[in-house]
């Protein structure tokens, strides 16, 4: 046996091997569960996660964010309209609606206050836009970004700044999302199955 293969640099040689090995395992494991969060993320926000990277500039802060958004609405219960709330929400859509031809901005107008009145009613807890659109993203991702394009038309139509056509595509922006919300069903299939 020979003495000099157990030297102070051979035993701190190999510490330093075994020491590199581990940190570089855990380096592995530490980037494969960060890969299965985006991809987690990715999937339950969709389109939404792509809008946290740009408004947040940076993955880290991204995600950060979007997990902030499920463990805020974790706190809160978001709860189906009653029967009575329904028929209420639906029966002001219809009286908006039928507004729309004579009054197109304040019809939008209006869609928006019901939409946040419906968010209101259904538990959402966000009273400022941007955290009802972060707060709506977490159970309805998909209608986040027609959320925010009918807001941005109603915001500038209260300048006066947006067209007829665009203030149609809010209208039909925000019935997608009060349809969504109330779980209901369109003007005309209601009509349809009454008659």
């Amino acid at each position: 046996m020979n003495i000099d293969a157990y030297s102070p640099q051979v035993i701190i040689g190999g510490c330093v091997v075994v020491l590199f090995a581990v940190v570089v395992i855990a380096w592995g494991i530490a980037r494969q569960r960060q890969r299965r969060r985006t991809e987690e993320l990715r999937r339950r926000f969709g389109a939404e996660y792509d809008y946290a990277l740009r408004r947040y500039r940076s993955r880290g802060r991204a995600e950060a964010a979007l997990g902030a958004r499920l463990r805020r609405m974790e706190q809160h219960t978001v709860r189906p309209l009653t029967s009575a709330e329904d028929n209420r929400f639906l029966s002001e859509w219809d009286g908006i609606q039928a507004r729309f031809v004579e009054h197109p901005r304040g019809a939008v107008t209006e869609a928006d206050e019901l939409i946040n009145n419906l968010l209101q009613a259904r538990g959402y807890p966000g009273t400022r836009f941007e955290q009802r659109a972060d707060d709506l993203s977490v159970t309805h991702p998909r209608f986040v970004d027609p959320y925010r394009r009918a807001y941005d038309i109603m915001a500038r139509a209260g300048k006066n700044e947006a067209t007829t056509e665009e203030l149609r595509t809010a209208m039909i922006l925000y019935r997608a999302l009060f349809d969504e919300l109330t779980e209901s069903k369109t003007v005309e299939i209601r009509h349809a199955e009454a008659a």
